[in-house]
């Protein structure tokens, strides 16, 4: 990682902070709110690390991937010069010259960096190795992002398994709890692969092997997080993009293989798959806490690192953060995959504002009426895009669908309840808004008609809000979106104490003035900030039980409790800390205003 920490430095893209600062919350506060200053961002690297006084010798780095510039820089081409050399592998087409041949042959020649070498000898992740007595996890420097979470956690480490027979391989990313010297709880879910390799040794009641790499080339972060086919090992991809062969160690203690130029290795094994340990609560990505659930932990065998290691951490919440990069790199390179199993793909975006599996944004040639439809049943029926809940579908003559402000106007343009496709499948397990954990209800839009015609009669926000405030005093807040479109959007922030359906009866006495209605609650909304707001609506609602019908369409986005029917514990926001805000501020490392505080909720 040091060769890329000058790389930074000399792009003007490292922030070296020198003083002290805790890895419990501080660390993550100022990373968190850095994220979210956009591509004016910076990485930074924390050369003092503490922990209650206790000062590491290890610094850690955040924020590597927070912005376009260092992204690319981390995939060393332009990442649709990369998209473009993806599609030639994944749809070939036959030359029909001499040259075109040859042209071909040097295409494939590119592949034959993807695939790893393995070596048995020790490795430069290996020159100082901690193992038996000596392996403490508390020599790391490992952070607690948010004041609920239930400990410390690795953020990003790149997690190695393989299948029982040894002829499978897998690296994803997944946090990891520290529960105390040499345990740490494995957060993979019931739908990744690394879930897969755990149940084969569970039903052999086999001790599983397992080990985290951290550092490294940052390519390795990316390419655990991609949604690559099941059962092909990640790490081709890194290969396949450096043009290089990446060179593999196995470890000291178990038989996975890890790459050489990791800056720490932790290594370990599952010893009884039959027994789980609660894990959580953790502020996730979706910006909110994932509750506490049993998962397989493993036992510490070894830890080994470099000569001079760099400790990586990320901290994830409500949006934008770090990996709304990461998510931009993967919809470029997995663009032309998705195009081989949905033909009619144009182009598609997963807005981080939407926590990505929560929204899909699509353009599409629709050739004839239900080309949508069939859309939607493909990208549902296709790896991890099955988790999404929110599709909607726009042609060809739409946007550019990174034009937010045009793409919203495109949609309400053309959104009809008669077009939406309302069904029910898996959800990921971070989803908290359905009723049941991992399923819930899914919404299909088909926005590739013609525009329609505007219905409801618009009028101004004040005397909207007065009309309604006489028939519901529950209200507190409205403002109007898309006034000039077919389809208004109207933000509404109640006090809720009943069911939203009691709300939707009594809004028909005000009908003609509404269309697409979205009730949002008190706790932390803002209707006047279009943006959180949208994030809120994707992670609230479940279409099966929270979208309302008449002659407007009406979503309820508060939170859930009994009354509703929802009878598992709704998840609190992640919110900074307050006296940690102070105590950075005091330490002169708080730069973030009151706006910015509030603009994006932290």
């Amino acid at each position: 990682m040091n060769l890329w920490i000058e790389r930074l430095k000399r792009a003007g893209e490292l922030r070296v902070i020198d003083q002290c600062v805790e890895v419990n919350l501080e660390m993550a506060h100022i990373a968190y709110a850095e994220a979210k200053k956009g591509d004016s961002s910076q990485a930074l690297l924390f050369t003092s690390p503490v922990e209650n006084g206790k000062l590491f010798d290890m610094p850690v780095l955040m924020n590597l991937f927070g912005s376009k510039k260092r992204t690319e820089m981390i995939f060393g081409a332009d990442i649709d010069k990369i998209a473009k050399e993806v599609s030639e592998i994944v749809k070939p087409e036959v030359p029909k010259t001499v040259f075109g041949k040859v042209l071909k042959l040097l295409k494939l020649l590119k592949l034959k960096y993807v695939f790893p070498r393995r070596f048995y000898k020790r490795g430069l992740c290996q020159a100082k190795i901690y193992s038996g007595s000596d392996v403490d996890l508390d020599m790391l420097p490992i952070l607690k992002t948010w004041e609920g979470d239930g400990g410390k956690f690795i953020t990003m480490g790149q997690v190695y398994t393989q299948s029982l027979d040894g002829t499978k391989h897998n690296v994803g990313m997944y946090r990891l709890q520290v529960y105390d010297k040499n345990k740490l709880g494995l957060h993979w879910q019931i739908h990744k692969d690394s879930s897969s390799f755990f149940d084969e040794y569970e039903e052999r009641e086999m001790p599983m092997p397992v080990s985290v790499a951290i550092g490294g080339d940052p390519l390795y972060a990316w390419c655990a997080t991609a949604p690559l086919p099941k059962g092909i090992f990640e790490l081709l991809l890194c290969g396949f993009i450096r043009r290089k062969r990446t060179d593999m160690i196995r470890c000291r203690t178990n038989d996975i293989f890890v790459p050489d130029d990791a800056d720490v290795v932790i290594e370990g094994w599952i010893e009884n798959p039959k027994e789980l340990r609660e894990e959580g609560e953790f502020g996730d990505h979706t910006g909110c806490y994932t509750p506490k659930s049993p998962y397989p932990f493993m036992t510490v065998t070894a830890i080994t690192t470099g000569r001079e290691p760099i400790f990586s951490a990320t901290v994830v919440g409500k949006p934008p953060i770090e990996d709304k990069y990461l998510g931009l790199a993967t919809e470029r390179v997995f663009l032309p995959l998705l195009q081989s199993v949905v033909p009619s793909l144009i182009d598609y975006r997963m807005p981080e504002n939407g926590a990505f599996h929560n929204l899909l944004l699509a353009k599409i040639g629709a050739r004839f009426p239900a080309e949508a439809l069939q859309a939607m049943h493909a990208f549902w029926g296709v790896g991890q895009m099955s988790f999404i809940k929110h599709a909607f579908f726009l042609s060809s003559d739409a946007p550019d669908l990174n034009d937010d402000e045009a793409v919203a106007r495109y949609c309400c343009d053309r959104f009809s309840i008669d077009r939406c496709l309302i069904s029910q499948g898996i959800l990921d397990a971070l989803d908290h808004a359905s009723n049941k954990p991992l399923q819930g209800g899914k919404l299909g839009v088909d926005l590739t008609g013609p525009k329609r015609e505007k219905r409801c009669v618009s009028i101004a926000d004040s005397e909207l809000f007065a009309k309604i405030k006489n028939i519901a005093p529950e209200a507190v807040a409205l403002k109007q979106y898309m006034t000039d479109t077919a389809n208004p959007i109207t933000l509404l922030q109640i006090e809720k104490t009943e069911r939203v359906k009691t709300l939707f009866e009594k809004l028909q006495s005000v009908a003609e003035h509404l269309a697409v209605v979205c009730v949002l609650d008190t706790l932390y909304n803002d209707v006047s900030n279009p943006y959180m707001s949208l994030w809120r609506i994707c992670n609230n609602i479940d279409v099966l039980r929270d979208l309302y019908v008449s002659s407007f369409t009406l979503l309820d986005a508060t939170a859930k409790s009994s009354i509703d029917g929802y009878n598992r514990k709704w998840p609190k926001d992640t919110n900074c800390t307050p006296k940690v805000i102070t105590a950075l501020k005091q330490k002169g490392l708080w730069e973030f205003d009151d706006e910015f505080v509030k603009k994006h909720q932290l």
